[in-house]
């Protein structure tokens, strides 16, 4: 195929689906035959129509059946595959294919040198033959016309094949030049081709030569170069050098051939009327001239005179320069070592100044020596032979022409080692040549004026004392080189260094700045400023050595830039001597720069990102408004961008940052929206600089976060964020997105050379993904907002027939010559689809399926450069969340054939799924085509379907066969130790399948899954892989810990591989069975290891990667804790790593640690609730209960601090809670799992542990824990502030409480002082200057503060019954400030029966219970109090004896007034659950009438409970302020109950009386044998007390002298009556064994049973009481 060149072959198999031809097609084919358009047979132009709608036909098959039918359309479609894009690119890039094999077939450092070798070998035989041939038929080919072709060829399709025709000719004659600078050309085919470049005038006559038009006038000037470059090199000079100086000339080629010779020199003879013919004959003339010099000398001389005539030197410095700059460019390179040895055997040979103009020549040598390896070369040679001999003409002059020298020693600078040796070169200067009009008077000489002598010293510059000269001595001999009526030219033999010489050149021009002479000074400035940059852009350790030069330039910038005609060539080189500079040391530059005036500056601060008052435009805005656009050249605006962009990439601080706002604003407003409208004289200058602006606004939007500062003033960042969103520029970028792939397509098309990178198509192409990349990072960057942006406005916009932007990115999937085009389209793509507003399938309109049909073929491509797929699966993969009709056209599922309404679903012909599929097929893994780059985006890919439930794709792929076991496979593999990893994304990978597992576990239902899902599960489970992946997620945790540096790399795949892992834990507590994780040994492995983990991490964190990492294995053990308990209770020491963990985690930062902490302190707290240890087993509790005791210190001190910042809260509704209604509970501050919280309740389980309080006694002496959360309690409660830590800390003190040491350290430290009073707040609120006491009716374990009330109320009844006189006066205290809530709780039972109420009532009671102890002391101290306390009580004993005797009443209550307040959310105790069950959202649940009737039994027996146990301590409390029989006989005592015997009333009007206390008896005794929750002890306990409370009083009453007899008779008469039925009920009861009670078998009654019931003491007192009565 390569030997054939555009000979198209046939190429394409034929039977492959995808290119099957319809009858449609054939006619298509044959319609394009006859016409001739392309030149082929009909097998050739079938398989390249084939070729054509395979790969690059912008269509779908549907669309071609369209253009088929239609006429015109189809005639189009033949041209676009002939004339306009295919065929023809298929041709030349044939063509480059052949010059790629012979640019790297002898490049050692080529991968495929070897290959490509092999390819050359076939190639050498035909090659040179077969390409002659098709270069001369292209040559001799006559143009098409419509006569010939028929009408489809017009003349713009004409223009375009002669085009093609001149770009086939020129590669043709490229690949023969680079062919021939390896392989020898005979003196035949020398003289073959001679004849041929003749006959065709080297390019210039064509046959169809009135075609060329002035756009194709570089693809015939390459022609030309080519042609003379080929005789040139097939002349071998450089061999013909070599022959010559060893004297062996003979050896030649050309040597033993006269005739071929003599045809030559007659051939030659007739050249020399175009500047291509220079070349040839220079070469022939050396040719001839050193093989036989006395055979030829009047046609060698002939032939030379026509050379030089045609200016052969300046011709090869054009076509150097034409050939593009050397780099990357074999052609060009190639093409300098032929006339670098041309050049030198020329100098060798003749006599310089026989060669015409000396500049001429040293151009030439300048462009020859810019080759990379010439200039070594160069210095390698004698300095008298060769391009050395120019250098050395170029010295004598010096420094009275300075340019010439300058201009050679800057091309000879290649790398660090030709930087030493020019800068040497120039420090050790031995001439200096100066030139005098007349002979000066200090001078004396030899007769023959050739000898001068200076007889005084002279300093060389006239500047003033202290600055930098020359002094050339006195005695000092000059030759006279010259000397004539134009003055004497004269060489002084004196030695300096030039450098010093450049400085005072510098400083003279600094002089004349504003004179006449400033133009001649800036033409010998401009080559030292040139040379300086080289030389620093090569070699940056030199750039100490030359710091007087440098140093100099910003004095220079300054002047030069303020003159009215300021030189804009010698401006242009500072600023590129700067931008060298500045990459090293940007400070330096900036601060130095700063001061000059050339760049934009702000004469105010900016203060509005949409107005630039006060910004100057400096010298450099005046230079390029008033110079560079009228003249069109902008070589300082060139060099001004790039400075910029160096001192941005700098990271300069902030501040130098804010000081480049003006120039950036600069370029912002007045370049970037208008750079396209300006003059330019040179093509390709506009797309450089808009390519420069790009890279500048790249730059910025790059900076690293910690250069911008985030003051008030905008940073660089922000402005042009805000500026490409807001303004003109954003729609400048837009414009340059919109070029489209046609537009660059056609440019690429239109370029006249075969590679290079700086071409001005390359420039575009650069540009375009500039400003793909930028507008990426505008809207990644950009802060949100509720409004769109005019950029987000202008990318997302609806165009008629897909004209808007979103079409346009699309389309660039077509382009193929640069990968990272299309990449970057797609990347940006990604990006408007994830936070744009629109819809990607809305904008692609009528081409989304052909563009899709495009997406998937290049990701199907095996030979697809891989970027582009891992992109476009990205970009899909975020499609399926975002886009639903672009994945659904992706996706192209068909519906199943089938029942009418079925659902199953096939995957269509175009569906990314089955490239998707192929992927991750476990048979691709490891092949090229599918490295794991790629794998890892197919399986992001299904995982977003799975995240995304898409169920429609999912039930095809899960019923693929060997879906699951190739999803599966990675799991299944050994992956490489952590330290061994190159490839990260692998474990990414495994993430994915991970998760896609669990996703189909967790919404599949278990018997639903695939059986293959399950066999895979089987293995997993079998294979004991859940062993191996725990143990490599612990070594990848412990490796990212131990390796900072490598792991922060590697940071973003472990992250996602943990989080996979710790899902599928997760999953696997719920879904064991299905998960086949059941073996508790396994778990307990497992369990082991994340603990292992979690220490490995956070044990000593270094960095913030291995604090998130210890953060998410924390969460894992966390959840693992709680629902493997049975693991948990019988693994081994946990405690001790936990512990570890929590010191160090203490000791870490603390923010960033926050959140582990509490995960830590949760942790504990459930290892020691579930292992249950006593404080002898936990080895660590000292120092455990130092470290939460000094955190609890630490958070209670912090949470003041906080409190005391925020403003108490006012009165609004949710501060209130009423008795009647739930209002919700105002927002906190603190938080329920929180730190502080935590510590808290871990401390509490500590004290716990150590009962004997040994521990915690000594830590709390140590740590002033105690008066830190008093302190910080007392203004939470006063400030109704920090609910979750008041509660936390109430129940730590209740747990202090119940021990003596506890109780007394807790009181010891200010416990009444800290909650007596700010309790006030609690369920006080402010009202119109009253005071409002309420209830609220929220669930009874929801944090509330009425909840911290009662939590106030026990730790006061445990602080009294442990401290009992200790803590009298404290407790009168409490209950002193608090007697209003305490009244008016224990009224409250009767309105408010909710669990919450009463929950209150109890612990209120129950602290009245045990003060009712210390009767004597309340009633010296509160004598009122305690006789409402004790009225209170008994109405308190009424209404529960009165709700528990009546249920329906109850039952009533309870619907009416809790049904619809209490809130309907899930709770958790049996209480909570049975109070909610009332409620009518729960019964709306219930399946139907009998579970809604049970669940409100329950919820009123819970009830009934609630009030028996208040009934209870009620009566205990007044039993305890009932005096004694004893004390009744002695002293007289209030009546606590009326003489009456009526049943217990709701109404509080009716006061208690004996009824009260029968009813009560009663009512216990009648529960006695219901079946619920009551204890049979609780009952027992009730009616003793009611039987001690009856007697006493009826004693009382009986003794009482005030109550009339009848009444003592009617009293004693209806005692008798009544008690003696209860005491037959209670006999009853005992003999029956209370077999109906299920408490019975629990509880151990204080009285006998059976036939003991007679020993009891109060049932034998209350035998002696009625015995008494009835007498």
């Amino acid at each position: 195929m390569f030997i054939d060149g555009v000979q198209v072959k046939s190429v394409v198999e034929k039977g492959a689906e995808a290119t099957q031809i319809t009858v449609n097609v054939w006619e298509l084919h044959n319609e394009w035959t006859e016409a001739g358009v392309s030149g082929l047979d009909e097998e050739k132009s079938l398989q390249i129509l084939q070729c054509y709608l395979q790969e690059d036909y912008r269509g779908t098959r549907n669309s071609l059946k369209s253009v088929l039918q239609d006429e015109r359309q189809s005639q189009a479609l033949l041209l676009k595959v002939s004339v306009h894009d295919f065929y023809f690119e298929e041709r030349v890039c044939l063509l480059r294919c052949v010059l790629l094999l012979l640019t790297y077939f002898q490049d050692e450092r080529h991968p495929y040198k070897a290959e490509y070798a092999s390819c050359v070998n076939k190639l050498e035989k035909d090659l040179v033959a077969n390409y002659k041939s098709q270069f001369e038929n292209l040559f001799k080919a006559e143009a098409p016309t419509w006569e010939t072709h028929g009408n489809l060829m017009t003349e713009r399709q004409i223009s375009r094949w002669f085009r093609q025709c001149l770009r086939e000719q020129s590669l043709l004659l490229e690949i023969l030049f680079l062919y021939y600078a390896y392989f020898e050309m005979s003196p035949t085919d020398l003289l073959s081709f001679t004849k041929l470049f003749k006959e065709q005038g080297f390019g210039l006559r064509q046959t169809n030569r009135h075609l060329v038009d002035k756009s194709m006038d570089p693809l015939v000037d390459r022609i030309g170069y080519f042609s003379s470059l080929i005789l040139v090199e097939g002349m071998d000079i450089d061999f013909l050098h070599k022959c010559a100086l060893e004297d062996c000339t003979d050896q030649h080629q050309f040597y033993s051939t006269p005739e071929v010779t003599k045809e030559m020199d007659q051939l030659l003879l007739t050249l020399g009327d175009i500047p291509h013919h220079g070349p040839v004959l220079l070469s022939w003339v050396l040719l001839r001239h050193t093989l036989k010099p006395n055979e030829s000398s009047p046609v060698v001389r002939k032939i030379g005179n026509t050379a030089l005539q045609l200016g052969v030197f300046k011709y090869l410095s054009t076509m150097l320069q034409g050939l593009g700059v050397s780099g990357n460019n074999c052609t060009a390179s190639t093409a300098k070592m032929c006339i670098y040895g041309l050049l030198s055997f020329v100098i060798t040979s003749f006599e310089e100044e026989t060669l015409g103009s000396p500049q001429h020549l040293i151009d030439a040598a300048c462009e020859v020596l810019s080759a990379p390896s010439l200039a070594e070369l160069f210095w390698e040679m004698r300095p008298n032979m060769g391009l050395g001999m120019i250098l050395d003409s170029a010295v004598g002059m010096f420094p009275h022409k300075t340019g010439p020298l300058l201009q050679l020693l800057t091309a000879l600078l290649s790398n660090k080692s030709t930087v030493k040796k020019v800068y040497t070169f120039l420090d050790k200067m031995s001439f200096y040549t100066e030139v005098y009009k007349q002979k000066p008077n200090e001078i004396i000489s030899k007769d023959d004026e050739t000898l001068w002598r200076r007889q005084i010293p002279k300093l060389l510059y006239p500047l003033g004392s202290g600055q930098t000269n020359l002094r050339m001595p006195q005695g000092v001999l000059g030759q006279v080189v010259m000397a004539g009526e134009q003055g004497y030219v004269v060489r002084w033999d004196y030695s300096y260094s030039a450098w010093t010489l450049f400085t005072c050149e510098v400083e003279m021009l600094l002089h004349v700045v504003s004179t006449a002479d400033v133009i001649a000074h800036c033409e010998r400035v401009k080559p030292i400023l040139d040379l300086v940059h080289k030389i620093i852009s090569t070699d940056w350790t030199v750039s100490d050595c030359l710091l007087p030069l440098t140093s100099r330039i910003y004095m220079l910038l300054q002047r030069l830039t303020s003159v009215i005609n300021p030189p804009v060539a010698v401006i242009a080189s500072c600023v590129n001597c700067l931008i060298v500079l500045a990459a090293r040391n940007p400070g330096k530059v900036w601060s130095s720069l700063h001061h000059t005036g050339f760049l934009p500056f702000a004469s105010s601060p900016l203060t509005s990102m949409a107005h630039a008052e006060g910004m100057k435009a400096g010298n450099y805005g005046n230079l390029l408004v008033q110079i560079e656009q009228p003249r069109g050249e902008y070589a300082v605006t060139i060099a001004f961008l790039r400075l910029i962009t160096t001192l941005v990439k700098g990271q300069l601080g902030s501040t130098q940052n804010k000081g480049l706002i003006p120039c950036v604003l600069l370029v912002l407003k007045e370049m970037l929206p208008t750079y396209h409208k300006w003059r330019y004289n040179t093509y390709g200058v506009r797309e450089r600089i808009g390519c420069l602006i790009l890279e500048l606004v790249h730059a910025i939007l790059n900076l690293s976060p910690e250069g911008e500062d985030a003051g008030s003033t905008p940073t660089l960042q922000s402005l042009c964020i805000y500026s490409l969103a807001n303004t003109e520029a954003g729609q400048a970028v837009v414009n340059i997105m919109g070029v489209g792939v046609d537009t660059i397509d056609m440019v690429l098309a239109a370029q006249p050379s075969s590679g290079g990178t700086e071409g001005p198509e390359q420039i575009l192409i650069q540009t375009v993904k500039l400003a793909f990349s930028v507008t990426n990072n505008v809207i990644r960057l950009k802060p949100p907002s509720d409004v769109a942006s005019p950029l987000e406005q202008a990318l997302t916009q609806h165009g008629g027939h897909g004209n808007n932007l979103i079409a346009v990115l699309a389309k660039y999937i077509y382009h193929k010559h640069d990968p990272a085009l299309p990449r970057l389209a797609i990347q940006l793509l990604k990006r408007l689809a994830t936070v744009a507003p629109m819809s990607v399938y809305a904008c692609l309109g009528s081409d989304a399926a052909a563009i899709r049909d495009a997406f998937l073929t290049r990701l199907q491509s095996r030979t697809e450069d891989m970027r582009i797929k891992v992109m476009i699966l990205e970009f899909l993969t975020v499609a399926v969340e975002t886009q639903p009709g672009l994945i659904e056209l992706f996706l192209n599922l068909e519906v199943k054939d089938g029942s009418e309404g079925s659902k199953e679903f096939l995957l269509g012909e175009w569906s990314c799924l089955q490239v998707v599929l192929d992927l991750i097929d476990s048979k691709q893994q490891g092949k090229y085509w599918c490295p794991p780059l790629l794998q890892r985006a197919a399986l992001a890919f299904l995982l977003a379907l799975w995240q995304d439930r898409r169920d429609s794709a999912i039930s095809v792929l899960r019923t693929k066969d060997k879906f699951w076991e190739n999803l599966t496979t990675p799991l299944f593999g050994t992956l490489p130790s952590p330290s061994e990893m190159t490839e990260y994304c692998v474990l990414e990978t495994c993430a994915f399948v991970m998760k896609i597992i669990g996703l189909e576990i967790y919404y599949v239902v278990s018997g639903s899954l695939e059986p293959s899902l399950k066999d895979a599960l089987q293995r997993f489970s079998s294979g004991r892989r859940y062993e191996y992946w725990s143990q490599y997620v612990k070594a990848l945790v412990a490796h990212i810990s131990e390796t900072e540096e490598e792991g922060v790399r590697s940071f973003p795949e472990t992250q996602m591989l943990i989080s996979a892992w710790r899902m599928l834990l997760i999953l696997s507590t719920s879904h064991s069975d299905v998960m086949q994780l059941t073996e508790e040994s396994v778990k307990l492995k497992l369990f082991m290891d994340v603990l292992d983990g979690t220490k490995a991490a956070l044990l000593v964190p270094r960095s913030l990667p291995c604090l998130r990492l210890g953060s998410m294995m924390a969460t894992l053990l966390l959840i693992l804790l709680k629902q493997w308990r049975s693991v948990v209770a019988t693994a081994p020491d946990i405690l001790t790593p936990l512990a570890l963990v929590l010191e160090s985690v203490l000791q870490a930062d603390q923010q960033l640690m926050e959140r582990t902490k509490a995960k830590v302190f949760s942790a504990l707290i459930s290892v020691l609730q579930i292992q249950g240890l006593n404080g002898e087993e936990i080895p660590q509790l000292p120092q455990l209960l130092l470290c939460v005791c000094d955190t609890v210190k630490d958070e209670a001190l912090a949470l003041m601090d906080s409190t005391h910042h925020l403003a108490p809260p006012g009165d609004t509704p949710e501060d209130r809670d009423s008795m009647e209604t739930d209002s919700p509970r105002c927002l906190q501050k603190d938080q329920r799992d929180g730190v502080c919280v935590l510590a808290l309740h871990l401390a509490k389980e500590l004290c716990r542990v150590d009962e004997d309080g040994e521990h915690w006694v000594s830590v709390m002496r140590q740590v002033p824990v105690l008066p830190s959360v008093l302190s910080a309690l007392e203004l939470s409660l006063r400030l109704r502030q920090n609910l979750f830590f008041s509660e936390a800390s109430l129940h730590l003190l209740l747990t202090l409480a119940r021990t003596p040491q506890g109780a007394a350290a807790v009181a010891g430290a200010g416990l009444i002082q800290s909650i007596c009073l700010p309790l006030l707040s609690v369920y006080e609120v402010s009202s119109n200057g009253g005071s409002q006491v309420s209830f609220s009716r929220k669930a009874q374990d929801s944090p509330c503060w009425p909840g911290v009330y009662r939590l106030c109320m026990s730790l006061m009844e445990s602080l009294l019954k442990t401290l009992r006189y200790n803590f009298i006066n404290e407790a009168l205290d409490f209950v002193g400030v608090h007697q209003e809530r305490i009244l008016q709780c224990l009224n409250a039972v009767r309105t408010v029966q909710s669990l919450v109420c009463l929950d209150e009532a109890d612990h209120t009671v129950g602290f009245l219970l045990q003060l009712s102890s210390f009767c004597k002391e309340w009633q010296f101290h509160l004598p009122k109090l305690l006789r409402d306390v004790q009225v209170n009580l008994c109405y308190l004993c009424q209404t529960c004896t009165y709700l528990l005797h009546s249920k329906k009443m109850l039952h009533h209550y309870l619907q009416a007034k809790n049904g619809e307040a209490l809130p309907p959310g899930p709770l958790a105790r049996p209480q909570r659950v049975a109070a909610a069950l009332l409620t009518q959202h729960t019964a709306k649940e219930a399946a139907d009438g009998g579970e809604r009737e049970e669940a409100e039994q329950k919820g009123l027996l819970t009830v009934q409970c609630s009030l028996l146990k208040i009934l209870s301590k009620a009566l205990a409390a007044l039993q305890r302020f009932t005096p004694d029989c004893c004390q009744i006989l002695l002293d007289q005592y209030p009546h606590a109950v009326r003489l009456s015997f009526s049943a217990p009333a709701f109404d509080p009007d009716v006061p208690p009386s004996f009824g009260t206390l029968l009813g009560t008896i009663n009512v216990a005794l009648s529960m006695l044998g219901e079946v619920g929750n009551m204890s049979l002890s609780l009952l027992m306990f009730t009616m003793e007390n009611g039987f001690y409370v009856l007697t006493s009083q009826a004693t009382r009453c009986l003794k009482d002298p005030s109550i009339v007899p009848r009444d003592k008779q009617r009293l004693k008469q209806e005692l008798s009556s009544e008690l003696s039925t209860l005491l037959s009920a209670l006999y009853r009861h005992f003999r029956r064994g209370s077999p109906s009670s299920p408490a019975s078998s629990q509880s151990k009654t204080p009285g006998p049973k059976g036939s003991h019931e007679g020993q009891e003491p109060i049932i034998q007192l209350v035998q002696a009481f009625v015995r008494l009565v009835q007498r």
